[in-house]
């Protein structure tokens, strides 16, 4: 289970379940488990400090590669 938080502020915006060791270039809407402090206006998520954090392509969020970082472990 990963938390995402934003790289600027360091705020929590989500648990998620991360399966296979890959990148977190996409957070797929089933697999959130709770939704901390993240803001959705139209397609795109911010946190509540104003970065960009990524973008709603239906299913799952395409994330942008810096603007998050995570703790916590993946599972296989």
């Amino acid at each position: 289970m990963l938390t995402i938080h934003c790289s600027a502020c360091k705020k929590k915006l989500w648990r998620y379940d991360k399966i296979g060791q890959g990148e977190v270039l996409r957070c797929h809407k089933a697999r959130i488990t709770k939704m901390y402090s993240s803001q959705i206006q139209g397609d795109k998520i911010h946190c509540p400090c104003g970065k960009k954090i990524g973008i709603d392509k239906g299913s799952f969020y395409k994330m942008i590669a810096k603007a998050f970082t995570y703790k916590g472990s993946k599972r296989n």
